[in-house]
């Protein structure tokens, strides 16, 4: 008897995972206000558009089960993620720390980078930190924060490529992989090294890495790798030729709000399943994740150049007089480059309960040139961003939940 419920519990189990994603209603949402979509959808393809919307209700005891809606989710169709790469690199390089298991070995340890190979460049000192000095837990916050380019580098190079494609793998990403810096034009042979590592308390040497090389090439086949009609190359010279996403970066949206999930709700994965983190290093990425600038003293920001919704695109786009929710944080990634905007947010409202998880990509580049820096993100991406997170946002107010959530683990606010 036990034997036969037991295997009925894992049809059960099997079927609920095998229930397909609802691609109609999504659809429907966005044909329902055509004041405010009617552009995109008439181009849905030019502008590259893929969403991923789901819904969480709680069981009795908190725990969160999801229902997933898509609109042209193409994990095969290639668009370029940008600074969403972040997220998984800096949860993993908290994740090596704890592996790496050493006495006095913390994201707090002051670090030192060296180069090895050419190209590389060494770090010494942070002037951001309250210390003076680099920190694995310095360039989280700075990359949840504003999404600092180099702070992503020097996590990208502390992993290593072939640990964190590994890591990627492991905790099932199905169309990714995290190859290149970013902002360096790091390509090729370069992309392979990476810099040898100190940590050290003082005088004393706690941990050092040496310089890593990794071979593979983590091909994917992939349609959309070369885009547009022309490109301007490093001398500002326009190469009439489409531009090559070849050998870039990939990081396809299921696999985006896939991370985001196991990172935000552990308990609803298998204890395999979840990262190796330590309940101060959840609260860091939660804490910061949901900050706006001007919420941190160190790293200190200008808020002319970071205002509060800077890194906020899905509900608040990029408006800078966009007045905040106090009720409402955003636990997000975003990246922009090459009129791509993406946003991968676990959106939240304390008073009424509400939480969704919302992943999605828009793109406008109508002059088809690459790398020229003339992209519609103001008339077009933000707004399509800011738009479809507030309307999902409207249709989850009028949803009934049996049992109302305890998102108190979530609340950050000051």
């Amino acid at each position: 008897m036990l034997k036969y419920l037991s295997l009925v519990f894992i049809m059960l189990m099997s079927k609920t995972y095998a229930q397909k994603i609802d691609t109609i209603y999504l659809e429907k949402l966005l044909q329902s206000r055509p004041d405010l979509f009617q552009q995109i959808l008439n181009h849905s393809t030019r502008n590259e558009v893929q969403i991923l919307y789901t819904q969480i209700d709680r069981d009795e005891s908190n725990i969160p089960h999801f229902r997933s809606y898509s609109y042209r989710l193409n994990p095969n169709w290639y668009f370029y993620p940008a600074s969403t790469v972040k997220l998984p690199t800096a949860i993993l390089a908290l994740e090596k720390i704890n592996d790496l298991h050493i006495n006095g070995l913390t994201k707090d340890t002051p670090l030192r980078i060296d180069s090895a190979f050419e190209k590389q460049t060494k770090v010494s000192v942070d002037e951001s930190a309250v210390n003076g000095l680099p920190s694995i837990a310095q360039y989280v916050k700075k990359i949840l924060l504003t999404s600092d380019n180099d702070a992503q580098n020097r996590l990208f190079e502390f992993i290593g490529r072939a640990e964190l494609n590994a890591k990627l793998k492991k905790y099932g990403t199905k169309y990714s992989r995290i190859v290149n810096r970013l902002a360096i034009g790091d390509k090729g042979i370069w992309a392979k090294h990476t810099n040898p590592f100190t940590f050290y308390n003082g005088d004393h040497i706690i941990y050092q890495q040496k310089e890593q090389f990794d071979p593979k090439d983590y091909d994917i086949k992939l349609a959309n790798i070369l885009q547009g009609k022309g490109y301007m190359n490093d001398k500002d010279e326009l190469i009439h030729e489409p531009w090559s996403f070849e050998g870039l970066n990939v990081y396809a949206l299921a696999d985006q709000q896939l991370i985001l999930k196991k990172l935000l709700f552990p308990e609803a994965f298998k204890s395999k399943d979840r990262f190796n983190l330590q309940k101060e290093d959840y609260t860091l990425l939660y804490d910061y994740m949901s900050r706006y600038p001007f919420e941190s003293d160190f790293p200190k920001y200008d808020t002319t150049e970071f205002w509060p919704t800077y890194s906020k695109l899905l509900f608040y786009g990029r408006e800078k007089s966009a007045k905040l929710n106090p009720n409402i944080r955003i636990f997000n990634k975003y990246g922009d480059s090459y009129g791509y905007n993406i946003d991968n947010a676990y959106i939240v409202d304390f008073e009424h309960g509400v939480e969704f998880l919302l992943a999605v990509v828009v793109q406008s580049n109508e002059n088809g040139i690459y790398n020229d820096g003339i992209y519609e993100y103001e008339a077009v991406t933000y707004p399509f961003l800011k738009n479809i997170g507030q309307l999902i946002y409207q249709e989850e107010l009028k949803r009934t939940k049996k049992i109302k959530p305890d998102l108190s683990k979530f609340d950050f606010r000051k």
